[in-house]
């Protein structure tokens, strides 16, 4: 009897040995918003192009031992929007398009993997390079019935607790029509504050900050945040003053790790403008957000690489934007020339516009020849047709007349002259591209570390957070 009593003993003394072991007390979860199956292989097929060779060099996080492919429709709607799919991804529910922590009947909340780990007494933090308010980071602490309910998120997350969100600001500081703080309607940032959130808007302020007690927000300048409230620039426009998705991890674990009394963490890290570019159909903007995402993932795989047995990192996307193809006719890409365009759409547009304010008739179609070269590589490395050159000159002329309407996506709006170029660019590489919207295409799901088995085969987008909570043992409520 002794003996038995002795071995069950053993072996139930080896199961909680064996179970702590496996445990992810350390959790890292990166969505790259817009990034599906072709983003990934199509920056690795770039990477090896800059190299002159047929290929892939491989991404940090495509190159972990476990892999899965995603289904990402929402609960109303065959091609699910970013609102929808983020819930999905921070629950473990579907919802209605366009609907953040509820569910379809933009009713009955729901709560996410953040709040279960929180509960449990894990630290946890939520970033991304888009505004913190924005549907993906939304999802993981708000619970309203439309993603656009931007000074209501902003509410809800100063009353969610957790403990650091980074992003590029806050989109409504005050409720529409608002022009002025009351106590009725405060100014986000000092509701936040009075939530006992210190607000920093560097890198720098957030790592002098890391041993501080409270919570933490970690925001872009002032003058960046001028620029662009809605997100961080892409990586292709950054300037050395900007602040980074890779910084935001670095300073999220300083700070995650040293709170007292916390048992572990979560870390959500959203690469945002992913979804942005392809939207815009920018494809050297996307590959390039790919690579900082990745450069991000980098940065938690030294912390896995100094904590194996407890740490898991899962990298997935919400969605797949633009129904990108690699290839269009001939069997070839010829990605290396996207190493010619110097900043997105976007910011050409802008700066073509300058020059056209700024130097009027002055600005030739000779001078926009030379611009394009040395911004694009038209006319240089790249080679144009006369196809291409004759709707350069058109979009041109057209700029130039008035008579050139701009082309909007759904997170900007470019002249004529910086669309044109974009499209001969996508045709120069031989990228394709279906819509400026959301596809329902498989996304990938990469996982390495405790409890990162699971993440193999077919899988939807509800099963992750599940996953997650199970290899962290976090129970959901």
């Amino acid at each position: 009897m002794f003996r038995k009593v002795l071995s069950l003993i053993c072996c139930f003394c080896l199961a909680v040995s064996l179970t702590a072991a496996g445990r992810a007390k350390y959790v890292f979860y990166f969505i790259g918003d817009g990034m599906g199956v072709n983003q990934v292989n199509g920056t690795e097929t770039f990477l090896a192009a800059l190299q002159g060779r047929i290929g892939i060099v491989p991404l940090q996080f495509a190159s972990f031992p476990y892999v899965a492919l995603v289904t990402t429709y929402s609960g109303t709607n065959g091609v699910t929007d970013s609102a929808a799919a983020g819930t999905a991804l921070a629950t473990g529910e579907k919802t209605k398009n366009g609907a953040v922590g509820v569910k379809a009947d933009l009713k009955t909340p729901v709560n996410s993997v953040a709040a279960w780990a929180h509960r449990a007494g894990a630290a946890v933090g939520v970033s991304t390079t888009v505004s913190i308010d924005h549907a993906t980071p939304a999802s993981f602490y708000a619970h309203q019935p439309y993603r656009k309910l931007y000074y209501e998120i902003g509410q809800d997350l100063a009353k969610s607790g957790y403990d650091f969100f980074a992003g590029a600001d806050f989109l409504q500081p005050l409720p529409k029509g608002v022009k002025e703080a009351s106590k009725k309607h405060p100014e986000l940032h000092d509701l936040c504050r009075q939530a006992g959130y210190t607000i920093v808007r560097s890198y720098q302020q957030a790592t002098a900050k890391a041993a501080d007690p409270g919570k933490l927000i970690l925001i872009q300048s002032e003058e960046a945040a001028r620029r662009s409230p809605s997100s961080l620039p892409y990586r292709i426009d950054r300037t050395p003053a900007d602040l980074t998705l890779r910084q935001i991890a670095s300073a999220g674990i300083d700070y995650l790790t040293s709170r007292p009394g916390k048992e572990g963490f979560f870390f959500m890290l959203e690469g945002g403008k992913i979804d942005w570019a392809c939207h815009a159909n920018d494809i050297a903007t996307a590959f390039g957000e790919t690579i900082d995402m990745d450069e991000a993932v980098r940065v938690a795989y030294e912390f896995y690489e100094q904590h194996p047995d407890e740490t898991l990192i899962v990298i997935t996307a919400d969605h797949e934007t633009g129904g990108l193809s690699l290839g269009r006719g001939p069997y070839e890409l010829h990605t290396e020339l996207l190493a010619c365009q110097r900043m997105s759409t976007e910011a050409y547009g802008k700066h073509v516009q300058g020059l056209h304010d700024r130097l009027g008739e002055g600005l030739t179609w000779e001078r926009m020849l030379a611009d394009l070269k040395e911004n694009w590589g038209f006319g240089g490395q790249i080679k144009l047709t006369d196809d291409q050159t004759a709707r350069l000159r058109k979009a041109y002329d057209g700029m130039m007349d008035g008579t050139a309407k701009d082309s909007e996506s759904l997170y900007a709006k470019v002249n004529a002259v910086a669309e044109t170029a974009r499209i001969v660019m996508s045709e120069q590489a031989l990228i394709g591209w279906q819509s400026s919207g959301h596809s329902n295409g498989y996304v990938p799901a990469f996982a390495v570390g405790a409890g990162a088995e699971a993440f193999q085969g077919q899988i939807d987008n509800t099963d992750i957070p599940r996953i997650i909570a199970k290899a962290a043992g976090w129970e959901s409520f």
